[in-house]
């Protein structure tokens, strides 16, 4: 046994100094991708500036030929009030404005195709960050699991294979989570802050120019946009934890969450309890919320049901979890194979949870005739375990 330590830790140390050459050379790659999104962004927001300038400038160019063209026609037709040097001079501006306008339209249309252009390689620029980051991600998570103790490794060999990937998986959820919220972020209120700011400017050109009825209708769109920022921050607020589960308990804001998820999903939803409720350890009620909120948004994504139930029955020293619905339903044997394969992280996430809180989970269902979860989770475990 001892032998077979030795190369489990020198194939470790091996592939740990592999996977710290590499990691490095990935960070390179993303430095200079960014740089180059960083330089992209910059010459297109130059871009649209200029645009919208050359747009402006064509709009302008274009009123004053029309005005120039009446004029001359005016001038060409009365003889005896203007002279040919004014037929000339209107003529001549006439041209000019002409030519301006071709030359601007020209650049309108460069600019436009250099924008488009712009936004087409900072998108797959972006795509190649997001690339990058998520292979660096996993780089990571790879070397934190190598780098763990020798002897828990062996542990795991020894014990139970479908064992060795829970502690992945469970690093591997945190930085998923992470990717998730700072998507959000990005996608939701930085997004629209940074819209804020260009409305801003806009405003204050407008004040520039004294139209105060532009600027009124800007200042009541802005406070729009002001109160959807603060309600896409609060979404991702309580996305990371729901401060009602501090608060009120986890009863009333498994209520909520159902109300809420009948409202998004239009599925009709009931929500039940049994026994005599009592506040759980903190731990404890964030991980039946995530329980309930995992098993409803299996049913949503994959069941397809028009009715779902969610019921909480509290025991002397357990709590009863069910979650049913009419869906689909599948065939439960299924799952053993796909936890071989590593690649289903719904049920079968849900079925690891619960074994870290040291319960049991009991599925039943059947093609076309719903699904059922049964979860008991105790509730007189170590708080040390929690």
């Amino acid at each position: 046994m001892d032998l077979q330590a030795d190369a489990i830790d020198r194939v470790i140390k091996n592939a740990i100094q592999v996977m710290e050459n590499s990691k490095y050379q990935m960070f390179e790659i993303m430095d200079s991708t960014r740089d180059e999104l960083k330089t992209l962004n910059e010459e297109l927001k130059s871009v649209l500036k200029e645009t919208a300038e050359t747009i402006e400038k064509v709009d302008q160019l274009e009123l004053n030929y029309r005005r120039s063209r009446i004029r001359l026609t005016e001038v060409s037709r009365d003889f005896v009030r203007y002279s040919e040097h004014d037929i000339k001079q209107a003529y001549e501006k006439a041209t000019q404005l002409q030519l301006d306008l071709m030359i601007y339209r020209e650049k309108e249309m460069y600019l436009k195709a250099r924008r488009d252009d712009l936004q087409k390689r900072a998108k797959n620029v972006e795509a190649s960050v997001e690339r990058a980051e998520t292979i660096g991600s996993q780089m990571g998570v790879v070397l934190e699991y190598l780098s763990g103790e020798l002897g828990q490794v062996t542990r795991i060999i020894e014990n139970a294979k479908n064992r060795q990937m829970i502690g992945l998986k469970i690093i591997l959820a945190q930085e998923e989570e992470r990717k998730r919220i700072a998507r959000e972020i990005h996608d939701g209120p930085a997004q629209m802050l940074a819209n804020l700011v260009l409305r801003t400017e806009i405003v204050e050109r407008m004040l520039i120019k004294q139209d105060f009825k532009m600027v009124q209708a800007e200042i009541v769109d802005l406070k729009g946009q002001v109160r959807s920022s603060l309600e896409e921050m609060r979404k991702v607020i309580f996305n990371l934890r729901p401060m009602a589960l501090d608060d009120l308990g986890l009863i009333p804001t498994l209520r909520k969450y159902v109300q809420d998820f009948e409202v998004k999903t239009k599925i009709r939803s009931l929500f039940e309890t049994r026994g005599k409720e009592h506040r759980l350890s903190s731990a404890m009620e964030a991980a039946i919320y995530r329980l309930v909120q995992e098993g409803l948004s299996n049913a949503a994504k994959h069941a397809y049901p028009t009715y779902v139930v969610v019921e909480i029955t509290y025991q002397a020293q357990l709590v009863k979890i069910v979650v049913q619905d009419n869906g689909l339903g599948f065939k439960p044997e299924l799952l053993a194979k796909k936890s071989k394969d590593h690649t289903h992280f719904g049920l079968i996430g849900m079925r690891e949870r619960v074994e870290l809180l040291e319960g049991r989970i009991e599925i039943e269902s059947a093609e076309n005739q719903g699904t059922k979860i049964v979860i008991h989770i105790p509730t007189n475990v170590d708080k040390g375990k929690e």
